[in-house]
């Protein structure tokens, strides 16, 4: 950029200032901030809230127009005179490490963000002993979250105090607090952030933007409380997009197929920046390219790419539906190299006895894969699909039938904390949730998690509500507010109930425990005498409730010696190990062979989510994941033009899914409760993501196997199927 002339913008009616990034230089104390740097080397570029010298991609923003109405604002905003010098764009990762390609950040001289490695056992001498090698590549295309809310932030000042309030449509207020702070200078005692019910988020909102440090800035410079409210073309370009990476996978395995090492080597596009997690993201994955498998060696490669796109972050499953589309696509690849199905192919190499450390390192908690692989072949009738497919073949039907499978195999929690400060995560793994009984006998519940369709206010009501014995009318849940509740972690990475709601069981029981000890006191027996039920300790035939409790509690007349009045109670836990969730999900697809038409006609998913403490939001989740697996597998893809201009930059040619397009999901579930936290929950938000893509892509492969074709990159569209199959034929 030569030249960003604000001046016009400032004559325009209702403009009550404008900047440019020179005039707002000085006010930034760091960089928008990444938390997780995977090495001690990773190039890190100064991201500014506006840039001074390169827009490096399209939706970098040079300038910010504050007027009295948003129409004001926009127009004025057209005024703005900005004079660049065109430079090369580079779209593609793997170009963009090519010799000379052109470098997006001047200072470091590559595009080359970092590199990063995991090796355990022998992998050379496993490949060089195997009788069957898979060599698989397969390309992740780029994604757009598409949250119902678009992102929004509201900043009032108090200048007589030097306090601001932003309300932000983010999935972490807390980390927003922290991390805006630095940015801003704003002291964090002075920041309050509150996020209300959001709507959606997808990964996308797990992010501190450009439009949050400028909001707090303005709003503190002008004395003035600011708004801005995203349209869906403006998140298009600047909020985080997903995935975008090349896969190169090998197994290594046996004549009869079982696999004995697996070698994984990924080129991620991170970008023009490094958002909150950037290069972390693929690392989430890291340890599941072996997928549900029992494997003796296995290496893994990532390297880091800058682009000039819009920077990629974490999108719903972040990493591990890209390991997991990785590994069951080749274990399909590998089923048809030995000549079995993939059900047995799957069968033979299984992870059994519990708990299981695994090649990469980590260990399993729990599971029993075979139970939900047979349960959904029973809910499918496999043998019955098998058939028709098999008829359909003979018969020559230009319609195909495919089965294609996804045995997953997820960790979640983000957590414990140890583990990710040694893979240089910049924050803990921990949550924390205090209860709190009202004299009156309501409860309060404030969590250090934040929802944005999760249920947590159902979820944590019933856990509160179980341990209790108070009605979920009586049960209050705050969360989102960093001015009320308790220092959190927030909510991403399928890891409220598995921390955040083990944190309000564990502060549910030290509240029983305090009520024990004044029943016991004021009923005049032992606490060991007394028996607990549904909120109602009794001894000797006499009784008191919890709610009884919390108010004389409250009056303190007769509390044993050395009690504190009230009946409140926090914990803070940090789980020991991530928790496991794993099932089977069958995709049947029918596809048009003379138009490439892709059909999924039933789509079966059996989830072992450890204990389920409430079915109806477990199968939403699923619904919901599911369907935007299904729409990266057939519908959804960012595309860049060579010059770096976004050409899917409206839902006109991005195209996002409705109920319509998929069929109705068949559910069923296992149990196998979590060891590593008393409820035995496992986590589901992201279960339907990981495994949906991987299993309608396999049955795409699946139904045009007996044609010839063999692969088909992300999205199979109706055009890229055709030309598949033709290209077989001719």
């Amino acid at each position: 950029m030569t030249t960003v002339d604000v001046t016009p913008a400032l004559a325009h009616r209702g403009v009550i200032a404008a900047f440019s990034g020179d005039d707002l230089a000085d006010e930034w104390q760091a960089s928008l901030p990444c938390a997780w740097l995977p090495t001690e080397d990773t190039n890190q570029p100064n991201h500014r809230p506006l840039v001074v010298d390169k827009a490096r991609y399209a939706g970098d923003g040079v300038a910010v127009v504050i007027a009295e109405t948003r129409a004001e604002a926009r127009d004025a905003a057209e005024l703005v005179q900005v004079e660049y010098e065109p430079l090369p764009a580079v779209v593609d990762p793997e170009r963009a490490l090519e010799d000379g390609a052109p470098i997006v950040h001047d200072d470091f001289g590559t595009n080359s963000c970092y590199t990063w490695k995991l090796s355990a056992g022998d992998v050379d001498e496993e490949f060089g002993n195997a009788s069957v090698v898979v060599k698989e590549r397969y390309r992740q295309q780029r994604l757009i979250p598409n949250a119902m809310e678009p992102r929004g932030v509201i900043v009032q000042p108090f200048p007589a105090t030097g306090e601001l309030t932003m309300w932000s449509a983010t999935q972490i207020p807390h980390i927003a607090r922290v991390t805006l702070s630095m940015v801003t200078g704003v002291p964090e005692a002075k920041l309050r952030v509150v996020a209300p019910d959001v709507g959606g988020g997808f990964g996308s909102k797990l992010n501190v933007y450009a439009e949050e440090a400028l909001a707090l800035v303005l709003a503190r410079k002008l004395g003035r409380p600011i708004k801005w409210i995203e349209t869906r073309t403006e998140g298009y370009q600047a909020t985080i997009h997903g995935r975008d990476q090349i896969q190169e996978i090998e197994l290594a395995a046996t004549s009869e197929g079982k696999i004995r090492a697996v070698r994984a080597k990924l080129t991620v596009a991170m970008g023009a920046y490094l958002q909150l997690v950037t290069p972390g993201v693929p690392l989430l994955g890291a340890w599941l390219y072996s997928g549900a498998y029992d494997v003796v060696a296995y290496d893994f490669e990532c390297t880091g790419v800058f682009t000039t796109t819009t920077p990629t972050d974490a999108y719903r499953g972040a990493g591990r539906p890209e390991a997991t589309y990785a590994i069951e696509r080749a274990i399909d690849a590998l089923a048809r190299k030995v000549g079995k199905d993939p059900v047995e192919i799957r069968r033979l190499n299984f992870l059994r006895e519990f708990p299981k450390t695994i090649a990469s390192g980590l260990t399993v908690d729990s599971g029993d894969y075979d139970a939900h692989l047979d349960a959904a072949l029973e809910l499918l009738d496999y043998d019955a699909v098998r058939k028709d497919q098999a008829e359909r073949r003979e018969r020559r039907d230009t319609k195909e039938v495919g089965i294609g499978f996804s045995t997953y195999l997820e960790m979640c929690g983000l957590a414990p904390s140890r583990i990710l400060g040694a893979i240089r995560y910049g924050a803990g793994g921990w949550d924390a949730a205090t209860i709190r009984f009202l004299p009156t006998g309501t409860v309060q519940v404030l969590i250090g998690t934040s929802p944005h369709g999760q249920s947590h206010e159902t979820t944590f009501a019933q856990i509160v509500a179980d341990q209790l014995g108070v009605g979920y009318d009586e049960i209050e849940v705050l969360h989102g507010d960093t001015a009320v509740t308790p220092l959190g972690m927030d909510t991403y990475g399928s890891r409220s109930l598995t921390v955040g709601g083990i944190a309000v069981y564990k502060a549910a029981e030290r509240i029983v425990e305090k009520a024990r000890k004044i029943a016991a006191h004021q009923l005049e027996v032992g606490e060991d005498e007394l028996a607990y039920d549904g909120g109602r300790f009794t001894a000797n035939g006499g009784a008191l409730t919890t709610k009884e409790i919390a108010l004389q509690a409250w009056t303190a007349h007769n509390l044993p010696d050395g009690m504190e009045p009230g009946l409140e109670a926090s914990y803070v836990f940090d789980p020991e190990n991530f928790s496991w969730p794993a099932g089977t999900h069958i995709a049947v697809v029918e596809i048009d062979t003379e138009t490439g038409n892709v059909d999924l006609i039933r789509y079966v998913a059996v989830d072992d989510v450890g204990k389920v403490i409430n079915p109806d939001v477990v199968a939403g989740q699923i619904h919901g994941g599911v369907t935007q697996g299904v729409a990266q597998a057939l519908w959804e893809e960012a595309v860049y033009d060579d010059d770096g201009n976004l050409i899917t930059g409206s839902m006109v040619n991005y195209l996002v899914p409705s109920a319509a397009e998929v069929p109705s999901f068949e559910l069923g579930s296992t149990e196998t409760p979590s060891p590593t936290n008393p409820l035995g929950v496992k986590g589901v938000g992201e279960t339907g993501t990981i495994a949906s893509t991987a299993a309608v892509m396999n049955a795409v492969v699946d139904a045009l196997s007996a044609r010839g074709v063999t692969d088909i990159d992300m999205p199979a569209t109706p055009e890229r199927v055709w030309r598949a199959v033709k290209e077989v034929a001719s």
